[in-house]
């Protein structure tokens, strides 16, 4: 997992700036926080974000686009691969919490039938 923190920000800018995308922050109304200019290869952040968002948004634009690991360099496929598996294991995550969840409702059904 990645850490919000400028440095990773500036690694997920330069993953972009070698798939030649130029990151731009900009005020707008977004609905989703960013907008990708496809002709020009220009993604437009919300200046109004932290890191985390701003991270976030670079994030859920690297999972759309479509490139070939090898164009980049080792750092940025490590980076690249650093980023699938935090992404695997988050989705491992919430495979399991529905389970959670579902025990969670049922012990409150027998707790509110209970009482009734």
């Amino acid at each position: 997992m990645l850490k919000y923190t400028r440095h990773s920000l500036k690694k997920l800018e330069s993953l972009m700036g070698e798939l030649e995308y130029t990151v731009r922050y900009e005020k707008g109304n977004f609905n989703s926080g960013y907008c990708i200019v496809e002709n020009k290869k220009i993604a437009v952040i919300n200046k109004f974000f932290d890191v985390e968002g701003r991270m976030n948004c670079l994030l859920d634009i690297l999972q759309n686009l479509e490139f070939e690991a090898e164009q980049l360099s080792e750092v940025s496929q490590k980076l690249l691969k650093k980023i699938e598996q935090s992404d695997n294991n988050d989705d491992d995550e919430e495979e399991e919490e529905p389970e959670e969840n579902t025990q969670d409702n049922e012990q409150e059904e027998v707790t509110s039938s209970g009482e009734e």
